[in-house]
């Protein structure tokens, strides 16, 4: 029997380069590789939306690299949603692997941090719960994961009880402090490092505060974490 020899030369197509994120201070930008979301991190949020904290361990939901949108844009509302929600965020970058390591040596693989904005079709997500299907069209869409410049670490700081806060149209809408998280940032990298190796690149938001709500053509919204560069977003009309 011949053996079939492929030979790959040229790529059939070529696929849009990764992300970069703006760093704090410096030229280069930060390629992004994979998002990872915690969900129910703030015990006020889970209230909210009718849920309790699970106190046993974070759990997780994804988004596609290319789902980041950067600071100062002006974004078309999302597609196929009549409830599309703002959830404000605390964005940790890894800048190091972290391969089943414990929460004593997981900051050694953080590089910075980052205002974020994980923005959720809530009807799609709604549905999706009651079929008991995955959240993936309610998280996980074009322009969702928004992202302001990123600090480094060693800029910021310890992460202690920094505010948290978004404003919309001027009135502020979720506000807390970074000590309210349920399961902290050292707990979360050593927790998602027991299912997958965490490479520089891995971008992990970090869950929500109180206050999530709906936004329209026309809103303005600012997200600020003491420290971190302002997250500025403008919501422009459906596509």
């Amino acid at each position: 029997m011949l053996a079939l020899e492929i030979v790959m030369t040229d790529p059939f197509f070529h696929v849009p380069a990764a992300p970069l994120v703006p760093i704090q201070g410096q030229s280069g930008g930060y390629p992004v590789r994979r998002i990872f979301c915690v969900g129910r991190n703030y015990a006020a949020h889970a209230a909210e939306m009718g849920n309790e904290v699970d106190r046993e361990a974070p759990f997780y939901f994804t988004k596609s690299a290319h789902d980041i949108c950067l600071s100062g844009a002006t974004i078309a509302y999302p597609l196929e949603t009549e409830d599309c929600h703002h959830e404000m965020e605390f964005v940790v970058a890894l800048g190091a692997d972290a391969f089943r390591v414990d929460a004593a040596e997981a900051m050694q693989a953080v590089f910075g941090y980052a205002c974020g904005i994980d923005l959720t079709r809530r009807d799609l997500q709604a549905a999706a719960k009651d079929k008991r299907r995955p959240w993936d069209l309610g998280k996980d869409f074009e322009q969702s994961a928004i992202i302001a410049a990123l600090t480094p670490k060693t800029t910021f700081g310890a992460i202690r009880d920094q505010a948290i806060r978004l404003t919309l149209n001027g009135q502020v809408a979720q506000a807390a402090t970074l000590s309210d998280m349920v399961w902290s940032v050292p707990e979360i990298i050593a927790h998602l490092s027991r299912f997958y190796h965490l490479q520089p690149g891995d971008l992990i938001y970090t869950g929500t505060p109180a206050g999530v709500g709906a936004v329209r053509p026309g809103d303005v919204l600012l997200g600020e974490i003491d420290g971190l560069t302002p997250l500025h977003l403008t919501v422009g009309p459906a596509a």
